[in-house]
């Protein structure tokens, strides 16, 4: 079954994230990574939250609620960071790269397939662990903490920007190690690069830019335009000479 009109065969697609996936499983930093960063960025906005007293202003609550989502979205940030960057350089490294690039694969399932095998875990903890501090906060929080949290704008927009950072972060990620040769210098420059998304949502937490629903729609179409354009520019990036050496033709 070939998906006509979109350059890739959907079950050599899901091969490749099948494939992508044992790769990560069985990488105990990627593992660490997806459980201990997760846990660290949960706990400490939960905490902040349920530390607030009822009698604290609105402001002061409002602030604190914006930093304590600014802490939950670094989640669909860092993680597809780490993962993305070993998606090829890891492969480059260990020499299972080659054999892959000698199948059928074509460049686009190969891309779409590394990035899914990397969106889907990363997206999902995140939306789990944001699950997790809502139940929280409806639970064990005070009722005009649990009021204000659920009335706030940047609750809903937190579940939007979720999958645009994280597929930013994933195309990112993807371009340095399909660019750089060392998987820690990959990751780190990953992680550094997918950041500047965050300044803006930084911002908005600080109350510098106020989040209304409009403006958060406008931001959240504009990551997905970006998502987009950078998704045709890391395809550029796939081909095979490229991926094995981590030198395009231009470098040669």
């Amino acid at each position: 079954m070939t998906a006509v009109g979109l350059g890739f065969d959907v079950p050599r697609t899901a091969a490749v994230v099948r494939k992508e996936l044992a790769d990560f499983r069985r990488s105990r930093f990627i593992v660490a990574t997806m459980g201990i960063f997760p846990l660290i960025f949960l706990t400490v906005p939960t905490v902040t939250i349920l530390a607030r007293r009822v009698s604290a202003t609105s402001p002061a609550l409002t602030k604190e609620l914006g930093i304590s989502l600014l802490y939950l979205l670094l989640i669909p940030v860092v993680i597809p960071s780490v993962t993305a960057a070993y998606a090829v350089a890891g492969e480059r490294e260990q020499g299972t790269l080659e054999p892959v690039l000698t199948t059928p694969v074509r460049r686009e399932e190969l891309l779409i397939g590394k990035a899914l095998a990397i969106f889907l875990p990363a997206a999902g903890v995140a939306y789990v662990v944001f699950g997790i501090f809502l139940g929280v906060v409806r639970l064990a929080a005070s009722p005009a903490v649990a009021s204000t949290v659920f009335a706030a704008p940047e609750v809903p927009a937190e579940a939007v920007f979720i999958p645009l950072l994280a597929a930013w972060s994933i195309w990112v990620g993807l371009a340095l190690s399909a660019r750089v040769g060392d998987i820690r210098a990959a990751q780190q420059l990953s992680i550094v690069s997918s950041l500047p998304p965050l300044a803006l949502a930084g911002l908005m937490s600080f109350n510098v830019i106020h989040p209304t629903f409009g403006f958060i729609a406008l931001v959240a179409g504009g990551l997905l335009v970006i998502d987009g354009g950078a998704y045709l520019l890391v395809s550029r990036l796939f081909d095979r000479e490229r991926l094995i050496t981590g030198v395009g033709r231009e470098g040669t």
